[in-house]
């Protein structure tokens, strides 16, 4: 039986592959062109996914031998040795350190893949490898979406990464959307569960909008329906769907809340 596990792991390496070789063809200037993320550059984005991907990897061997997590006093020295390299050497250790963490969780086998826990410092419980994956592989995503869309501003998150990501969301990282949605950016009392419908891959969810943010059951009728593509989906939930990088089949029929407002609310980090 394939699980979410399995799947989080096949679309990690799709995700990889993709962008490998997307970055491979990229040359000095590009690696400096302003990113997705409007205060990093090219470079800076694979920095940031390279030391991400030194740290994560770190994580996981600490949770195969029955170890915390390391910490900041790790992290840190990561962090300023990553930061300090030129943009030739960001993209190139990218390259090496993303293949290395995704064939670490490609090695695992089913037991562990089903019963590990690793130790996150900023959960208060260990996470399965769904879980842990899943931060990865919408960390991986969304920052991929962000190299892409320098160079083409119709770029889309992978299909395969896209229909994994919805079922995490709405899974083993639901706990992401009540710290990233925002309550606040509405009228509490327009408070309305919405029909979100999305394809490629298909998925029916609810998703709730009030004092909190968050999911539940898919209304059978409901005073608003968004429809979007999944990957659409996922880059509006990491504050990536400005206008001109909304798909037209993005919409939202009904009335109180606007695809504006949903903007407000996944504002992104």
């Amino acid at each position: 039986m394939t699980t979410l596990a399995d799947r989080t792991i096949a679309a990690l390496r799709a995700t990889h592959d993709e962008l490998a070789a997307f970055v491979r063809g990229l040359d000095a200037a590009d690696l400096t062109r302003p990113s997705g993320c409007s205060e990093w550059t090219v470079a800076q984005v694979l920095s940031h996914l390279g030391s991400g991907a030194e740290i994560g990897l770190a994580t996981l061997r600490a949770a195969q031998n029955g170890q915390d997590a390391p910490g900041q006093d790790f992290n840190h020295p990561v962090w300023d040795r990553w930061n300090a390299k030129d943009p030739g050497k960001q993209a190139e250790d990218f390259l090496t350190a993303d293949a290395d963490i995704v064939s670490a969780y490609e090695d695992l086998d089913a037991d562990a893949r089903e019963r590990l826990q690793i130790k996150l410092g900023f959960l208060p419980m260990p996470g399965s490898v769904a879980l842990v994956a899943g931060m990865r592989l919408n960390e991986t995503a969304l920052h991929a979406w962000d190299v892409k869309v320098a160079f083409d501003p119709k770029a889309t998150v992978g299909q395969d990464a896209a229909g994994v990501l919805t079922d995490l969301y709405a899974g083993p990282l639901d706990f992401m959307i009540g710290f990233i949605g925002r309550s606040d950016a509405l009228d509490p009392r327009v408070a309305t569960t919405l029909r979100v419908e999305t394809t490629d891959p298909d998925h029916v969810l609810g998703l709730t909008l009030g004092e909190t943010v968050g999911f539940s059951e898919a209304p059978e009728t409901a005073d608003v329906t968004l429809s979007l593509p999944s990957e659409a989906w996922s880059r509006l939930l990491g504050g990536r769907l400005a206008p001109e990088h909304t798909p037209p089949s993005a919409t939202v029929t009904g009335d109180g809340v606007t695809l504006d407002d949903l903007r407000r609310v996944f504002p992104g980090i």
